[in-house]
């Protein structure tokens, strides 16, 4: 047996032992912080087993400008998901510099549908690339494709206008804290903001005793213990710092986002049920008022429920140094999965 089929074998094992207590003993949608919980362990499976991706050569050795791009990189090309024959892909992955301008995308792009078949068989339908900061729209025909059709992986939260939902995939942020601390939560919320913006949230927040309210902790130690000991971290959407929600989740810390519109690139949007892990409050003139109300609410009712799920749910925000199922890398391997049928194109002889 080759060492591969071992890892395969060994994976397959290990996941059987490691599905979320929540998801196995509660099957209800409502009560699993999946959308769909009895489908997700058969279809992460068949991702595992059959998932097969063509990576392009770059024309050379590059960076990207974010950990999360960075990290998911160098994990897929160290899996076992990358094919050399294109004809067993699902997928085709186009990898190019973060800063590179607009005009020399095109240029690759272009260079794709002359010198190969696959682009123009799907006009990139079936293609993937990383941008953390997203793909504007463009004139260009080569860019018009790659934006409209081909899955974006960006960083979270994407720029305005560049996240396409139900086909772009956003990462999560790679976490900066240590090990979990065994804090009781004492504190109703927590809030970690750069002062540099003026924000009347914030404000109105830091005079009240219920909120702890700071500008971002000296060290990751005291970051931690802020997250556990508080019932709920605030996060403001487009405004404010909102890299730590997926360590708010692993510390028992729900969640609550301020956010004066739908959020179309929450990461794993299409695996996790949101709603059940996390509160969404819209910003407005009675922000804080709003705020306590529904906090308060939500304490007494749904706390140690959306708690429980979040904890469960945080597993898919970590970047394992050897990656785990259902981790970050794998999960975001599961989105790709999930968007792999695309109409193909007739060939003609």
């Amino acid at each position: 047996m080759s060492t591969t089929s071992i890892f395969r074998l060994l994976h397959l094992l290990l996941l059987q032992f490691s599905l979320s207590p929540v998801l196995a003993a509660h099957p209800k949608p409502l009560t699993s912080p999946y959308l769909s919980p009895a489908t997700i362990h058969p279809n992460y499976q068949n991702m595992f087993k059959f998932f097969k991706i063509f990576i392009y050569n770059p024309n050379s050795t590059f960076p990207f400008t974010s950990p999360s791009q960075s990290l998911f990189y160098t994990r897929l090309q160290d899996s076992h998901f990358p094919t050399e024959n294109p004809e067993k892909a699902h997928l085709f992955f186009v990898p190019f510099p973060s800063d590179l301008p607009p005009r020399s995308i095109a240029r690759l792009i272009r260079s794709l549908r002359s010198e190969l078949p696959y682009w123009n068989r799907t006009l990139g339908a079936d293609h993937f690339y990383l941008s953390c900061a997203g793909i504007g729209y463009e004139s260009d025909r080569n860019l018009v494709e790659l934006k409209k059709n081909s899955v974006q992986i960006s960083c979270f939260p994407t720029p305005a206008g560049k996240f396409i939902p139900h086909k772009d995939i956003s990462l999560p942020p790679v976490p900066s804290t240590p090990a979990l601390t065994n804090n009781t939560a004492s504190v109703l919320g927590y809030a970690r903001f750069d002062w540099v913006k003026e924000s009347t949230l914030v404000n109105q927040l830091s005079s009240d005793p219920d909120f702890l309210i700071e500008s971002k902790p000296s060290d990751p130690n005291t970051f931690a213990d802020r997250l556990g000991g508080s019932k709920f971290c605030l996060f403001e959407y487009k405004g404010g710092d909102v890299s730590g929600i997926g360590e708010a989740l692993r510390f028992g810390c729900v969640p609550v986002v301020i956010t004066d519109r739908p959020i179309q690139d929450l990461p794993f949007s299409d695996v996790l049920r949101w709603q059940e892990i996390a509160v969404f409050v819209r910003r407005s003139g009675g922000a804080v008022r709003e705020l306590k109300r529904v906090l308060g609410r939500a304490c007494w009712e749904r706390h140690e429920k959306m708690r429980e799920l979040g904890v469960a749910a945080s597993r898919h925000f970590m970047w394992n140094e050897t990656p785990e199922p259902f981790d970050a890398f794998y999960t975001l391997m599961y989105q790709l999965w999930l968007r792999r049928h695309t109409v193909r194109y007739v060939r003609r002889e």
